[in-house]
């Protein structure tokens, strides 16, 4: 039985790194496609707006919360969110898993190049892990079909869709019955900080859950999207969830 909570109509699995992490093995053991999401604050508000992202997340198999907005929101509202689980660090611990079972992976997304790099890199760090297969995240539609055959044709058990939300999730939710892996999930940027094109925050950050606040001090173009953290808390203070 899942446990979720509901945070302005978007479902939220109550769940830690290693209970996810277990949860994406059994994932692996199946026979379907399972879909996995890691929105953050941002995500939820343009959720509000945009009818077909949520029904994606309300249809998905898991849902974590990247995003410590949401772990304040939870202690706000005495939800009960266990911690915050990042998808880049579950993304981490699941090519770990993948590496010591020899399971397949396929990377969909970032700039030309930028994947193969992050191949690389991976294969150095998790022995044993297979990469199946890799494709750069400027498509056009027409490309989508030929997209999904290739990874089907790859055998990979596991698809990394790292094109950005809502992007992601929409692309995973139109292909949903075409797709042969047991794993879907939508990872944005994490594939740019495999390929070393992007550096994460230090450990004292994450930490104290300031990662975001790093980056805005790295990226300040970056104000606009940040803006939606204080938005979507004062929504959640004053909107029965």
């Amino acid at each position: 039985m899942r446990n979720q909570v509901k945070i302005l109509d978007v479902p939220i699995d109550a769940t830690t790194q290693g209970e996810a992490l277990n949860q994406l093995k059994l994932f692996l053991e199946g026979n379907t496609l399972k879909k996995v999401y890691t929105p953050n604050p941002e995500i939820v508000m343009v959720a509000q707006e945009d009818q077909e992202l949520l029904r994606i997340l309300q249809e998905a198999d898991l849902v974590l919360p990247d995003g410590i907005g949401l772990i304040i929101a939870s202690k706000m509202k005495g939800l009960g969110l266990k911690e915050r689980v990042t998808g880049v660090d579950t993304m981490d611990r699941l090519l770990s898993y993948c590496g010591a079972k020899g399971k397949s992976i396929y990377f969909l997304g970032s700039k030309p190049g930028v994947a193969e790099i992050a191949s690389k890199n991976i294969e150095e760090k998790y022995r044993g892990i297979k990469i199946a297969g890799f494709h750069h995240g400027y498509f056009k539609e027409e490309d989508e079909p030929e997209i999904v055959e290739d990874i089907n044709g790859s055998g990979a058990d596991v698809l990394f869709v790292c094109l950005g939300a809502p992007k992601q999730e929409k692309w995973i939710d139109k292909h949903k019955e075409k797709l042969n892996c047991r794993l879907a999930m939508g990872v944005g940027g994490s594939i740019d900080v495999y390929a070393g094109t992007v550096k994460r925050a230090p450990l004292v950050f994450q930490k104290v859950g300031l990662e975001w606040f790093y980056r805005l001090v790295k990226e300040p173009w970056r104000i606009k999207r940040m803006a939606a953290l204080p938005k979507f808390l004062i929504r959640v203070v004053f909107k029965q969830l």
